[in-house]
């Protein structure tokens, strides 16, 4: 590569919503990174070497270690197991998106869910099947607490929001966090008094070794009994991989849950004969709660690695140890 030109962007895309169509990917970065060869994976690289950056959103193992020179790894979406899980992954920084557009999309799903319960949606849509005009007794939102699992960027947001509405809201992480009119629990010994507050349970964690089946029935079987709803609430838009789907089953079944919405899945997409799909009290949505537009994502790509050639610290680099 000749003094002066800048360093190739490889952009390696698996899967994703619609509008992340790699062909869009490709336009948008070539708008935002001018002067910058882009090249979309697995088109050939006349030389490997040129290639300083890659964008990735669940790529193939081992499909960046042909690249030697590679500076950045930038994870196109807020979940970074898939790229965690690659033991060829090139030892260089991992940024992971964290731009408004995510967090308000995020923050729009887990209220919009959590109003849903709260409002008996799911028994008036039967009702309305039945033809049956019959209101239930509704409460108001501080009758409720929401305890969210996952106190980082997105977590927080969403405990604003619902703050906001005015439901109580209690939040655990791994490490210690401080939230203005949230009460925080962390760690292990933290768990149970976090889920004894619980009505609606939100997950927003990440998936690692210490997460994953984290929601499973003895989790479960620890949230508050004493919800104005008539049971506990499960909302998962973290990792499939977080939940034991044959325990959220059961314990729908058996009232240790009164209902659930599901955006993850261990096995994406669905599988069509999952149980999941025609139980009554399960809301699934496919992997959307915070499907972010390629505008914002790629400017953000291109903002770091401007701030990355100048001189600057990279934003939101992701602990590898910790897996987030």
């Amino acid at each position: 590569m000749s003094e002066g030109t800048a360093g190739t962007l490889v952009l390696s895309i698996q899967g994703g919503a619609d509008n992340w169509s790699p062909q869009r990917w490709v336009e948008r970065f070539n708008a935002v990174c001018q002067g910058r060869k882009v090249v979309l994976l697995p088109a050939q690289i006349s030389n490997p070497d040129d290639v300083h950056y890659a964008a990735v959103w669940k790529p193939q193992p081992g499909v960046l270690a042909a690249f030697r020179n590679l500076r950045v790894i930038f994870n196109l979406g807020a979940g970074v197991d898939a790229l965690m899980a690659d033991p060829g992954l090139p030892k260089v920084p991992v940024v992971r998106v964290a731009v408004d557009d995510l967090t308000g999309r995020m923050t729009e799903y887990v209220v919009l869910h959590v109003l849903m319960h709260h409002r008996q949606q799911l028994s008036l849509r039967d009702n309305q099947s039945r033809k049956l005009w019959q209101p239930g007794a509704q409460w108001a939102a501080g009758a409720v607490t929401v305890g969210i699992m996952g106190l980082g960027t997105l977590g927080r947001d969403a405990a604003e929001a619902l703050r906001r509405i005015g439901f109580r809201v209690v939040g655990w992480s791994n490490s210690a966090k401080a939230i203005d009119g949230v009460e925080c629990f962390s760690g292990r010994n933290g768990l149970a008094p976090f889920l004894a507050r619980t009505h609606i349970l939100v997950c927003l964690l990440p998936l690692t070794l210490v997460t994953r089946h984290i929601l499973d029935r003895r989790l479960f079987e620890q949230l508050a009994r004493n919800s104005p709803l008539g049971g506990p609430v499960l909302i998962n838009a973290g990792r499939g991989g977080l939940q034991v789907e044959a325990d959220i089953l059961s314990c729908l079944d058996d009232d240790t849950l009164l209902a659930a919405t599901l955006d993850v899945f261990e096995t994406e997409p669905l599988p069509a004969e999952s149980p999941l799909w025609t139980h009554p009290r399960v809301v699934i949505t496919p992997h959307n709660a915070a499907d972010t537009d390629p505008d914002a994502i790629s400017a953000y790509v291109a903002e770091q690695i401007a701030r990355f050639e100048a001189g600057a610290p990279l934003q939101n680099v992701v602990d590898v140890t910790r897996g987030y």
